[in-house]
């Protein structure tokens, strides 16, 4: 059974840090790109970062570049988001899921499946 279990969302004030993580099973972890999309209420879910089976050449959404960082490890199968200088517009339900991207975009693909996601509220 696939799954991608998205984790480490909370409170956080602006300017702080998170660490969300994605915890993938039940297929092969290295033949799929993996990323993160967010929505917030009231908004279209929207793309926030993807990464290769590789774990070259990510991709970031114009918003949070120089902020979020992607990176995976085969070994735990897992995938983190390490999010810095957080904004009130980061505020989101995260998710993560088998993506494609290329230099200027990203979208879901691969796996059709869309695991719980995690809550990230940034607030004073």
């Amino acid at each position: 059974e696939v799954q991608l279990q998205a984790s480490g969302g909370g409170l956080v004030q602006p300017g702080g840090s998170l660490v969300l993580s994605c915890a993938a099973s039940g297929f092969t972890f290295d033949d799929y790109s993996i990323g993160w999309f967010r929505q917030a209420p009231g908004k279209e879910r929207e793309g926030v970062s993807c990464i290769s089976g590789t774990g070259g050449f990510p991709y970031y959404v114009d918003s949070v570049k120089g902020r979020f960082i992607i990176s995976r490890d085969s070994a735990k199968k897992t995938v983190y988001l390490r999010m810095d200088n957080l904004k009130p517009e980061d505020t989101a339900a995260y998710y993560c899921a088998t993506c494609r991207h290329s230099r200027t975009n990203m979208r879901k693909s691969g796996l059709d499946y869309w695991g719980k996601g995690t809550q990230v509220t940034v607030s004073s």
